[in-house]
Parts: C-alpha cells; sequence; structure tokens
C-alpha cells in the first residue's frame, strides 16, 4: 500500500497540521516507509504466540474488594450547609 499527494493532505486535514506543498513529498516518503514496515510485520508467523501485556512476565497487583465508607465521612459533609447524619441536606429542585 502507498500513499500519493492527495492521501497526505487528506491526512494532514484530518489531524489539523499545516503542511506546505514543499513538506508533503518528504511526509509521503515517511507515511510510506511507515506502512511498509507494518507490511513487515504481518509476515511474522505469530501462530501459538500468547499476547503480552508487557514485555516482561509479571503478575497485576491486586487488592481486596472490600466496601467501606472510608471512615471519613464526618470529614466529607464538614464543609457542607446543611446536613443530617452523614447526608447531604439539598433544597427541593422538583416541586
Amino acid at each position: 500500500m502507498s500513499v500519493d499527494d492527495a492521501t497526505v493532505r487528506r491526512i494532514a486535514h484530518l489531524a489539523r497540521i499545516a503542511v506546505s506543498e514543499g513538506e508533503v513529498p518528504h511526509l509521503q516518503g515517511e507515511l510510506n516507509a511507515m506502512l511498509a514496515f507494518v507490511e513487515q510485520l504481518s509476515e511474522v508467523n505469530v501462530e501459538g504466540v500468547e499476547p503480552m501485556t508487557s514485555v516482561t512476565p509479571m503478575q497485576m497487583k491486586k487488592r481486596q474488594d472490600a466496601v467501606n465508607d472510608g471512615e471519613i465521612a464526618d470529614d466529607i459533609v464538614a464543609n457542607a450547609p446543611a446536613t443530617e447524619g452523614h447526608f447531604f441536606l439539598v433544597p427541593k429542585v422538583v416541586e
């Protein structure tokens, strides 16, 4: 797959990048080089290779999934203009 001048201009427009006429041939070569590299990657045999989340084998850190109130309810409602217990009181909006 190769990119022509019109495609380079369209990509620049979509990316909101100002590209002068002199830069179009250079960008065309750069984009074609990137696409050629991606085509090379598609030739690699990856059958039987499991996907990785990182280049180094590691386990994700996990924590206990426990529900709690954070034990700071008093601090949270301390600056509220009106509270009742650990709840905010707000004026009625719908009649």
